[in-house]
């Protein structure tokens, strides 16, 4: 077994790409955070998801490689929470 640091694996700096990716990093706040505190209250667990991946594609698009596709993944949860409001409102 291989201990070396010539491992082709190894990253060659010492940034946390697994907890702490730029992406999600580039403010005063870590977008993790920022969610948490956002959801914290939330009643509806549902909702409280799609929120969360609306919000978090939306941090996050300007600094990944592709920033359309991660705008329309925002879109897709942004949809999903819209259309759960629309069918409580039909319920009421």
């Amino acid at each position: 077994m291989h201990t070396g640091s010539t491992d082709i694996f190894e990253k060659k700096d010492d940034k946390d790409y697994v907890n702490h990716p730029n992406h999600y990093t580039n403010s005063k706040i870590e977008c993790i955070d920022a969610l948490e505190s956002m959801v914290e209250h939330y009643s509806d667990t549902i909702d409280a998801t799609l929120s969360w991946q609306v919000v978090k594609y939306i941090w996050r698009h300007p600094f990944k490689f592709n920033a359309l596709e991660d705008l329309k993944k925002a879109r897709f949860y942004l949809e999903r929470l819209i259309k759960r409001y629309e069918e409580k409102e039909l319920t009421k």
